[in-house]
């Protein structure tokens, strides 16, 4: 699983990616600080069910805080996008291309309007967010649209010498940005898409195909600064999450360094360092301005939404079902996100190749009972997979 993160340039998209993953990526408000894609690793948080089995788990794979697990997941930081970015401008095939293998995309927007069109800063309320929204989708649009136009002539002619399915040539132009042939086919009959179809009809296909297979959450960032509030309640889009990716970065960092005690996506931290009146302030600042008032930083919400927005649930595969441990004796050792839906031999499969063609039978370790091989799995199940020698 990949996540992307994304945006106009001068954002903030590589804050947001720092305080997802504490990797110290360059940050700064000049356009094109990020040129090579940064990578990192970030966490999805779920609830461990170590405290309702009452056992002390030994996370391997993950991290337990106080009940709390956090569960791997990629992620990558792109380059900024600018206008014009489908025809070459800026960075914009680079950033195309990189941020199309990611399985959801995070457009971290600056939702406080004080970042024009070209990724400039300006006074909060002078630019409108919605048409960065706009624009993001009509340049991934434009640019797969390129690619098709570009190969046109081609399909055509290969189709009308083999004989061989409009759909599946379409999908072969298409399969580097993680679509899937089924989604092509769809979007195509939705639309009753053909080689001499218009510019139109080619943009609502693209459309259709990237609802399917390129889920997009925005990140509405700088949700502290003034008239960013206003904006957000006037925009009312469903997959928008307030965050203040700079009062997460302040305070994972705070956390690192032992002044205060905070766990990605708290309510609330605890000091417990000896800290300057600075840096009081400016905690003080960041508990009444974010979190008092939005009830986090928002930065792992949309983190556990992109987890959801793909379906996934976290199992967590034991050997010994009595002692929930594996063979060297941790307990809850590892935790897996799989697509809901999984059955035991998926998981037997995720755990290791070897494992699942030699799988034989599975527990569900709460009840003592066993599990057929084709059992859909539920977020939370701790399963023993029997597999022979």
């Amino acid at each position: 699983m990949l996540l992307g993160v994304c945006g106009k340039t001068n954002v903030g998209k590589t804050t947001f990616f720092s305080a997802c993953t504490l990797v110290d990526a360059e940050i700064s408000n000049r356009v094109f600080t990020t040129i090579e894609p940064n990578k990192g690793v970030t966490y999805f948080r779920t609830k461990c069910p170590c405290k309702e089995l009452g056992v002390n788990c030994n996370a391997q794979n993950s991290r337990c805080v106080d009940g709390v697990r956090y569960v791997p997941i990629k992620v990558v930081d792109v380059a900024g996008l600018v206008p014009d970015a489908h025809l070459g401008k800026g960075l914009g095939n680079q950033f195309l291309s990189d941020i199309m293998t990611a399985d959801v995309l995070i457009h971290v927007v600056d939702i406080s309007g004080s970042t024009d069109a070209t990724g400039n800063p300006c006074l909060p309320g002078q630019h409108n967010p919605q048409e960065d929204i706009d624009f993001f989708k009509r340049e991934l649009n434009y640019w797969i649209l390129a690619i098709l136009k570009k190969n046109l002539e081609h399909i055509s002619k290969r189709v009308a010498a083999t004989q061989e399915k409009f759909s599946d040539m379409v999908y072969k132009q298409l399969s580097g940005l993680n679509v899937t042939l089924e989604n092509v086919e769809d979007a195509i009959n939705a639309v009753q898409l053909a080689v001499n179809s218009d510019e139109s009809t080619f943009l609502r296909f693209i459309e259709l195909l990237l609802e399917k297979n390129k889920s997009v959450l925005i990140a509405a960032n700088k949700i502290d600064v003034p008239e960013a509030d206003k904006l957000f309640n006037e925009l009312k889009i469903p997959s928008m999450t307030a965050c203040s990716a700079e009062a997460e970065l302040a305070l994972r960092k705070a956390a690192e360094h032992g002044l205060v005690d905070y766990s990605p996506g708290d309510r609330d931290f605890i000091v417990k360092g000896i800290i300057s009146p600075k840096q009081a302030a400016a905690l003080d600042t960041i508990r009444k301005n974010i979190l008092q008032k939005f009830g986090s930083t928002g930065v792992q919400h949309v983190i556990d939404s992109a987890v959801a927005l793909l379906g996934m649930i976290v199992v967590y595969p034991v050997e010994n079902e009595h002692k929930l441990s594996n063979k060297k004796g941790h307990v809850l050792p590892d935790a897996i996100l799989i697509k809901r839906g999984s059955s035991a031999l998926d998981l037997a499969y995720r755990v290791h190749e070897d494992i699942g063609k030699k799988f034989i039978s599975a527990v569900d370790a709460r009840t003592g009972k066993s599990i057929s091989s084709h059992a859909q799995l539920k977020n939370g199940d701790v399963v023993s997979i029997k597999a022979g020698r």
